[in-house]
């Protein structure tokens, strides 16, 4: 199994110590593991902004860059869902778009296809686990509260193999964080809002980190907690499942 590592825009800029946590996390799980460095965004910026044929081109090199590859993992459950989601439409029928069907968030990968059950992870730590509207209703890494099926949760089913750690989960725990792409720019007192109260829950809760799979999130709730003077951390869950590494 041949596996290509991709690293969203802002886990790039912002947050690389997350690609680079999930590249140490798949090697040590024996996985053959490739990082094309010449890769780009995935065009969800430009999706989000409305401007979706302008996302064409860079589908097309996310195609071209990642159709050999056996899966494609990102940290990162939003970009994971736009590619699978999106970049067929935006391909459009006359290209074959092999690449979309392969992508997969990290989550989904260690639990759906590795099937992990141990791990040597070590995070003494209360961790609250923020699950994000991507990961819920596209990709299914928990089961959302609106629906009357078994609940599951596949990031808390991970946490649960690193030794040390307590798990929480906040009051309303699938609502969202109020980042939401171009929505935490286009409605700045709304978004902000809606993170300040997502930040009480998860505090409410007594954990020392807010964990979740997607940096972009985590990002938004970290900028409002630091600005409130909030006494919470943020951790993106592939850190923790590869503390000590």
């Amino acid at each position: 199994m041949k596996v290509g590592l991709f690293v969203p825009c802002y886990v790039d800029a912002l947050y690389p110590e997350v690609g680079v946590s999930t590249y140490k996390l798949l090697k040590s799980l024996g996985i053959d593991v490739d990082y094309p460095e010449k890769q780009t965004c995935c065009g969800q910026p430009m999706g989000n902004a409305g401007f979706q044929k302008l996302a064409k081109p860079l589908a097309q090199s996310f195609d071209d860059m990642f159709k050999d590859y056996d899966y494609v993992v990102a940290p990162s459950a939003s970009c994971a869902a736009y590619v699978r989601f999106f970049h067929p439409n935006i391909l459009g029928k006359d290209h074959k778009c092999e690449a979309a069907g392969k992508t997969i968030d990290i989550v989904e990968f260690l639990h759906d296809v590795v099937k992990v059950k141990s791990l040597p992870a070590k995070f003494p730590h209360k961790v609250s686990v923020h699950n994000s509207c991507h990961g819920v209703r596209e990709l299914g890494l928990s089961s959302p509260s609106e629906r009357n099926v078994p609940q599951f949760n596949k990031i808390i089913d991970l946490l649960k193999l690193v030794e040390g750690i307590e798990i929480f989960e906040p009051e309303r725990k699938d609502e969202c964080c109020g980042f939401g792409g171009m929505f935490a720019i286009e409605e700045p007192a709304v978004s902000t809002r809606m993170g300040q109260d997502k930040i009480r829950r998860h505090i409410a809760t007594g954990a020392e980190y807010i964990t979740g799979p997607d940096s972009s999130c985590l990002m938004h709730m970290q900028g409002i907690a630091q600005k409130d003077g909030s006494p919470i951390k943020f951790i993106h869950v592939v850190q923790i499942l590869s503390a000590g590494l």
